[in-house]
Order: structure tokens, then sequence, then C-alpha cells
């Protein structure tokens, strides 16, 4: 399989979750060690987030990093060294994007990692890492994430972003006050 083959073979990859697999935060680890080694002065900090950084968590097998940035012109000043240093994108999706910009890694026909680059300490940044540390408090909410996860990689196994979208109303419930599980409470 050559790389464009490869590259094809991520993007249409169906969505497919697996158990947990303790060697996840390793391999956010050795990521996060190879950016901040090459990025040194633009990357704030490097959090590990995403269902991959939940113990116990069913995931997709794809290791999700947030790297902060002091701003967004940091971010799209990024764009083609991070493309240099093996991340591929779409530049039509990150025009779609005001808060963040989207990296994907891959290899053999699977992805690998995502990159989140964001502003450090900004609302997405807050809000993804509310979310994985609430997660990781309370394993009766963890619980009902995965099964909730469970039953939309059933239901939208042919499209992510139905997948992702589908998760929306839980995430919310976890990082806006005012919601409850896709109610708004007044």
């Amino acid at each position: 399989m050559n790389e464009a083959q490869s590259l094809q073979q991520a993007i249409d990859e169906p969505v497919r979750l697996a158990d947990y697999d303790p060697a996840w935060p390793a391999r956010f680890d050795t990521e996060r060690a190879r950016l901040l080694e090459r990025f040194p002065a633009d990357l704030l900090d490097v959090q590990h987030i995403g269902s991959t950084a939940i113990p116990g968590m069913p995931a997709k097998p794809i290791i999700d990093v947030m790297a902060g940035v002091a701003s967004m012109a940091v971010a799209d000043a990024l764009f083609e060294p991070l493309l240099d240093f093996g991340y591929v994108t779409s530049v039509e999706f990150n025009a779609t994007l005001s808060d963040r910009r989207w990296f994907m890694r891959h290899a053999h026909g699977r992805r690998t990692h995502h990159l989140h680059v964001v502003v450090h300490d900004g609302d997405l940044w807050r809000q993804r890492l509310a979310f994985r540390d609430t997660l990781r408090r309370d394993a009766a909410l963890a619980a009902r994430y995965a099964a909730l996860k469970r039953e939309l990689a059933a239901c939208h196994r042919g499209d992510r972003e139905a997948y992702t979208r589908a998760k929306g109303d839980f995430v919310r419930s976890i990082v806006e006050p005012g919601w409850d599980h896709g109610r708004a409470v007044r």
C-alpha cells in the first residue's frame, strides 16, 4: 500500500470501537515528546484528550492530542510545519473551524493520532479537559458514556461525522453549564 492509498483508507475507515488499551497513554507520551521536541517555542502544553485518555473507556484506537498555543495565528503558522512533520489534514475542513486546527497521522490505512491545535487555556481547551477529567472521576457517568458510544458506533459505523455529532448533547451536558443531558436547564 502506498502513502496515498493508506491516507484514503484511513479517511474512509469506519467507526470501530476497541476495548481500552493500557498502551494508549504511552502512545500519547511518545507523541507529546515528539511534538514538544520539534515545536518547543510554539506549544505551551500538550494534553491527552478523548476517550483514549479515560481509563477503561472503549474508544476508536486513535490517540487524541490537544496542543495549546498562544493564539489562532500561531496555530495557523504551524499549519505547514505540522504537514512537514508527518501530519495530514483537510484545508477545507479546517476552513470551517474557528476555534482549532485539526490534523491526523495515519499508518497502514489506519488513523493513529488526531491533533487538535487550540488556544491554550481558551474555552475549547478548558472544555475538553473538563470533559476528560469529569469522566476520569465519575465511573457511573463514564459507564453511561461508554454505553452511548457503543450504541452510536453501531448506528453510525460508516459515518464518522454523524457519530461525533450524535455524542454532542452528552458532551455538552458535561462541559456547558445549563445543559442536562441534551436539554437546556432554565
